[in-house]
């Protein structure tokens, strides 16, 4: 398979998944300001997990454009990743409605460590693939060293949500997501 068709298959599910999201976001049962602000735990749970979602695309997008060679396991953590991805709308759904409840942001997080470790995978299967591309090299070992961090804070974020605070998941989140994004991005 071309890393081109893998690609392509990799924007058309997460642009899926994008869209439901906001299809799961709950309605008002007032249309009025009272009515929108007794949901923005919603719309927070949206907006973080859209935003989650469109930085992880970007960097896979920016990610892949050097990438010369793919394999069969690079293709099987793909799917891995959007398996894991395709659970943001039931779990976005269920911490939006729950949002101070342990449970529910314990399995967002589950979801969001999920999708971080498969790409962590995914990064080791490219990396082997692609040993011979130096500069590639050299940017995939500043990625993960980037990833490493980035899953050990949402792995105290889990665990303060799991013991002390539960929007401490979310919160997480959007910490490493503005740590990674601005990362990613710096020259």
């Amino acid at each position: 398979m071309s890393k081109e068709r893998l690609t392509a298959f990799f924007d058309a599910v997460l642009a899926i998944i994008m869209t439901i999201l906001v299809l799961e976001l709950e309605k008002p049962n007032e249309i009025s300001l009272r009515g929108f602000l007794s949901i923005k735990e919603g719309f927070f749970a949206y907006a973080l997990s859209f935003f989650w979602l469109g930085s992880m695309w970007v960097n896979h997008h920016n990610e892949w454009i050097e990438v010369d060679k793919i394999n069969k396991k690079t293709v099987w953590c793909t799917i891995l990743i959007l398996f894991f991805s395709s659970f943001f709308p039931y779990s976005t759904s269920i911490v939006a409605k729950n949002f101070y409840n342990t449970t529910a942001q314990l399995f967002y997080g589950i979801v969001i460590i999920a999708v971080t470790t498969a790409n962590m995978i995914n990064r080791s299967t490219l990396y082997k693939s692609n040993r011979r591309n130096r500069e590639f090299v050299k940017k995939i070992r500043k990625r993960n060293l980037l990833l490493a961090y980035d899953l050990i804070l949402k792995i105290i974020a889990f665990l303060i949500s799991a013991f002390f605070y539960p929007p401490a998941m979310m919160i997480g989140l959007f910490i490493t997501m503005i740590f990674i994004t601005y990362h990613y991005n710096k020259k």
